[in-house]
């Protein structure tokens, strides 16, 4: 979901010397919007606060055992610059906007933009995967948007991920069972796997072997496959049916899968016979996982709860809460700070990674807070939402 309105304080220009004073009056509305944000919040960011600097203490009391007051006045001082960060990027969106680019019965289960940020795929159960330009789409508001380019399939669409190298190439899982690899430049498909028994949940290419892509399905089996091959190269079945699975941006070998056990199960691909670890604290299915860094973790479940693990010293890290999720797979998606979702009360929430509480959110059709009730609320949700720096 594209946010807009940061606030920079620092270039902000007075009325009397020739600026715009709607510009000036809209500025100032996005200051009070980011301190009622900090009030709200503020216990969250005390705990953050006091955090950072015992963190920072305390790594380098470990680094250098030298006098005790330079350790904290130092240690304190990289404990404040790592607050400084968490608040500048927790304050930085003061709203989000969005378009009706779809007619709303045309169920939206997947956004995927190419390596380049410069092209977004959709698809879901019209059966179709649309190619669109991302700053057409931004900078050309129109009542209805035209793909670049539009494959048919011949099921309805679960997931779709690009090839992190090559950018014509995307791949699909559907309703089926069937993954497929497709070359957009020829709209035509270049592989078909047909080896899962039931619907294929989620696909994903690596992004260190872009050859390699993992899938997973209601039929209880990871699967590897490899372009340059016919049939899949690697199977790890499982008790429960697969929901998700992410690649590790930086590794070719570790996989995240989140199924209808509860647990996020993180495998290394050259032992399957037994998980790294498995991630337990989700009271029900695990919808989505998505990696916000090599080390970070974060996963969505029906439970109404986001999680951040920590894949590296094998601990979660923090639980979110705010949204409403209960019954469908409302979407997940990450970047280095933020993490977005959907929810059943057709709304999107934004959550900065080191508070527990909601950023942001909006209310589709609505303008109401988000304590608010909205009769209309309930026959909608929101099934994905892509977060963009």
């Amino acid at each position: 979901m594209k946010t807009h309105g940061s606030y920079q304080g620092n270039q902000r220009k007075d009325a009397f010397n020739g600026s715009d004073p709607q510009h000036t009056l809209t500025q100032s509305g996005l200051a009070i919007a980011r301190k009622r944000r900090v009030h709200a919040q503020f216990n969250e960011l005390q705990e953050c606060y006091l955090q950072k600097r015992r963190n920072g203490a305390n790594n380098l009391q470990k680094q250098d055992e030298r006098d005790l007051n330079i350790i904290k006045r130092e240690g304190y001082t990289a404990g404040l610059e790592d607050f400084q960060s968490v608040l500048t990027t927790f304050t930085r969106y003061s709203e989000l906007r969005h378009g009706d680019l779809f007619h709303p019965a045309n169920i939206v289960s997947s956004i995927e933009f190419d390596r380049d940020d410069e092209l977004f795929a959709t698809a879901g159960v019209s059966k179709r995967i649309k190619v669109f330009e991302f700053s057409t789409v931004v900078n050309e508001p129109a009542d209805v948007h035209c793909p670049v380019v539009e494959m048919s399939t011949r099921s309805k669409l679960s997931c779709l991920s690009w090839n992190k190298y090559s950018k014509n190439i995307i791949a699909s899982s559907d309703y089926e069972g069937i993954v497929t690899v497709w070359d957009v430049n020829t709209r035509q498909s270049m592989m078909e796997y047909e080896e899962h028994e039931k619907r294929a949940w989620s696909v994903d290419f690596s992004r260190t072997e872009p050859s390699m892509l993992v899938s997973g399905s209601d039929d209880c089996k990871v699967k590897v496959w490899c372009t340059n091959q016919e049939a899949s190269v690697l199977n790890i079945d499982m008790k429960a049916n697969i929901c998700c699975v992410k690649y590790n941006p930086g590794s070719s070998v570790h996989v995240a899968v989140g199924s209808a056990d509860h647990h996020i199960h993180y495998f290394d691909l050259r032992n399957t016979s037994a998980p790294v670890h498995v991630f337990r604290g989700h009271r029900k299915t695990v919808s989505y996982v998505k990696f916000l860094s090599n080390n970070e973790l974060a996963s969505a479940s029906t439970d109404s709860t986001l999680c951040l693990w920590d894949v590296k010293e094998n601990n979660l890290v923090r639980i979110f809460k705010g949204h409403t999720n209960e019954k469908n797979f409302v979407g997940l998606t990450v970047n280095s700070e933020y993490i977005s979702c959907g929810s059943e009360t057709n709304e999107v929430f934004l959550y900065h990674k080191a508070i527990s509480r909601p950023a942001a959110w909006h209310r589709f059709g609505s303008t109401t807070d988000i304590d608010d009730t909205d009769d209309d609320a309930a026959a909608y949700f929101i099934s994905y939402r892509l977060l963009e720096e």
